[in-house]
């Protein structure tokens, strides 16, 4: 008999994974926060794609500020002082391991891409007919960033 694991992501399952990923990887407590999506114009986009039994994009968006200081806490080393590829390295990482944890309670049919980052001004990242799922404001003492399902139609 075959059992079926959930496809569907709850806001709260979203919320808790983007946490405890913070809190492991770069000893940094997040709290969801109301604000209205609003990322800086020049900005960094990492993102997974998940495909299968459930089709979806999981972002992560952030100043290019943020970026260099999640990187300096990730690689347990001073900030960078420019966005280069050890930045969009560790930023890919992070879309890649929160991706991961929401693949773990979905069904086995879910698949995950390799991680992609976008650095630029005033740019949108969409997928052909997707819309956004859930998109969560998180602040922590670095400032806000976002992270965003997109789910495909």
């Amino acid at each position: 008999m075959k059992v079926l694991m959930q496809t569907e992501i709850e806001l709260d399952m979203l919320e808790r994974i983007v946490k405890s990923v913070f809190i492991t990887m770069l000893d940094l407590t997040v709290s969801a926060n109301q604000m209205t999506h609003r990322p800086d114009m020049s900005r960094l986009t990492s993102f997974v794609q998940m495909t299968g039994d459930w089709n979806g994009v999981v972002l992560l968006e952030c100043s290019p500020r943020q970026a260099c200081l999640f990187a300096g806490r990730i690689l347990s080393m001073e900030p960078p002082d420019i966005v280069d590829d050890g930045v969009c390295d560790a930023l890919g990482e992070l879309a890649n391991v929160i991706g991961g944890n929401l693949k773990c309670g979905m069904s086995t049919g879910v698949r995950l891409s390799m991680p992609t980052v976008l650095d630029g001004r005033d740019y949108d990242v969409r997928m052909d007919k997707s819309e956004v799922r859930e998109r969560i404001a998180f602040e922590c003492s670095d400032g806000y960033f976002w992270v965003s399902l997109l789910e495909a139609a």
